[in-house]
């Protein structure tokens, strides 16, 4: 029996996971958490095998948790499930050590057979996201670059992105106009929504 833990804010998404999971026979959602931080915790009090996670959830993303599982349950295989197919979070995620990436409109039959495969030490990546990963690239922004632009997504002035990332207002104008031209916009909101957009954040 493979033991399973799901990770989605979403409890109805959960919900719907865990039942069509568990029509399997050698399947068992053993755990079900909302937020990315109770993750690690979880998985190690259900003895889980394979972590399904959802990108986008509070406290810590799933390619976080992945990372964290990487580290501290390194035996525990990771799957992202999610409906954000980004080439930059395919990238990120296997960087983070995840063994499998799908959408969550995969039927359910391929679901259960990735997770079997990522139990058994296999890759698993949607066709799709894979080829269009690799067409589009690595991201050209460096990790500073990349925390300023998140820092700029709600539009907050350069004086209050500097108080947050302990820098000087002069070199967070630096570090917006190097991204502003890497992702080729205007200006540094639209930076934002193209690097969101491409999953460099």
């Amino acid at each position: 029996m493979i033991r399973l833990l799901l990770a989605d804010d979403q409890a109805l998404v959960r919900g719907a996971l865990a039942a069509l999971l568990d029509l399997e026979t050698d399947l068992e959602v053993v755990a079900q958490v909302g937020r990315g931080d109770e993750v690690v915790a979880a998985a190690r009090a259900a003895d889980v095998d394979v972590c399904l996670l959802d990108i986008e959830m509070p406290g810590m993303t799933g390619i976080e948790a992945a990372a964290a599982l990487r580290a501290e349950l390194p035996g525990v295989r990771s799957l992202v499930v999610t409906t954000f197919g980004r080439p930059g979070y395919v990238r990120r995620a296997l960087e983070a050590g995840v063994a499998g990436f799908v959408v969550k409109d995969t039927p359910a039959r391929e679901l259960a057979d990735a997770v079997r495969r990522v139990h058994t030490g296999l890759r698993v990546v949607d066709p799709e996201l894979a080829a269009e990963s690799l067409l589009a690239g690595p991201s050209p922004l460096t990790v500073r670059e990349a925390e300023i632009l998140t820092l700029a997504l709600d539009g907050s002035p350069v004086a209050v992105i500097a108080a947050r990332a302990h820098l000087t207002a002069g070199t967070v104008r630096n570090h917006l106009s190097t991204a502003i031209g890497k992702t080729g916009a205007t200006t540094r909101a639209e930076a934002a929504r193209v690097a969101q957009a491409n999953g460099w954040l």
